[in-house]
């Protein structure tokens, strides 16, 4: 994993607990918890408690994090004052629970148990413990790929930091999938070319296919079927070189990789070869497809575009551009 942000940068704490500070809040924001408008103190603080209800007191203790390990409010002040060099009064213990773990208690990382299902939300024997859905994306924190893992368990929620934002519902893309799941694209010009291509592209030249992948301008993973692509020996979704869109004929064993191109990243000659190395494994023929919204934007980069693929408009749906090969729709098989 590369070097981490640094959220805190002003502490008297050793400089060993201030990376681990800094590695709470990185986990946080990745989860999507909205840390960046808290001050440095607040930032401090809602990172132990959450450092203290997973049990974690150097870099080694992530991967044995635990969900049956609960602290009481008292209970995470003195975890504090023990393990993080804090001088904290047990009689600010309401602050702990009002303050410190409310975002993580709101975003679910964190859930609050008691012994009385009836207790009220300040009722002493209320204990803070992990939720166990992410123990074990926190027991791998710092390994290869780990925020690919967060981003695939994300994927099909909705994040604390989209839930508290001022964005409005109404201003998001709805997607309709060949499958008939529904998606929202956040807005853009991108994102209404993804639409275009899932909604108006595939009915005509997919052969019954089924999206498997697509990255919204927002959020890289809205929708992915891992499994499905695992199955076909498509290359590690971590490697960083998805192509926008991933579409899977059964019918006819093609995989269609499209690029939808707004402002950059068309299937060039280079980009063919590696995205053709790529899936040197794959199980499937290999369709390449780069996709615009429009014959303006297809000019500019018409030049670019590479032999043996494909290039389909939105504005002209009924037809295909074909750039040579011995096959008008088809993959292209070393012979």
């Amino acid at each position: 994993m590369s070097k981490l942000p640094q959220y805190i940068t002003k502490s008297d704490k050793p400089v060993q607990l201030q990376q681990l500070i800094n590695a709470a809040l990185y986990i946080l924001a990745k989860f999507g918890v909205p840390i960046a408008n808290l001050s440095q103190r607040r930032m401090e603080r809602v990172a132990m408690a959450f450092l203290a209800v997973a049990n974690v007191k150097t870099d080694n203790d992530w991967v044995k994090v635990d969900s049956r390990h609960a602290l009481r409010t008292r209970e995470i002040i003195r975890y504090w004052n023990n393990y993080f060099n804090e001088t904290v009064s047990e009689s600010s213990y309401d602050d702990i629970r009002r303050k410190d773990l409310k975002l993580s208690v709101l975003a679910g990382i964190i859930l609050a148990s008691s012994a009385n299902p009836n207790a009220a939300r300040n009722d002493g024997t209320r204990a803070f413990a992990l939720n166990p859905d992410y123990v074990a994306l926190l027991r791998t924190f710092g390994s290869d790929g780990w925020d690919t893992k967060v981003e695939e368990f994300l994927a099909d929620k909705i994040s604390l930091k989209d839930q508290l934002s001022d964005r409005r519902d109404l201003s998001l893309i709805p997607v309709k999938f060949p499958s008939g799941k529904i998606a929202e694209f956040s807005p853009g010009k991108h994102n209404e070319l993804q639409k275009a291509i899932i909604e108006e592209f595939l009915p005509r030249y997919g052969y019954g296919a089924e999206v498997l992948y697509v990255g919204d301008t927002a959020k890289k993973f809205l929708h992915l079927e891992k499994e499905r692509l695992e199955a076909l020996h498509f290359f590690e979704l971590s490697h960083g070189e998805l192509p926008d869109i991933v579409a899977y004929s059964e019918q006819r064993n093609w995989l269609y990789l499209i690029e939808a191109v707004h402002t950059s990243g068309s299937i060039s000659p280079v980009r063919l070869l590696e995205l053709k190395k790529l899936t040197d494994e794959c199980t499937a023929d290999i369709i390449f497809v780069t996709a615009f919204l429009n014959r303006n934007t297809f000019r500019q980069f018409v030049s670019d575009i590479a032999w043996e693929t494909e290039v389909w408009i939105a504005d002209t749906p009924d037809h295909l551009i074909h750039f040579d090969g011995d096959k008008f729709l088809g993959s292209y098989s070393p012979k």
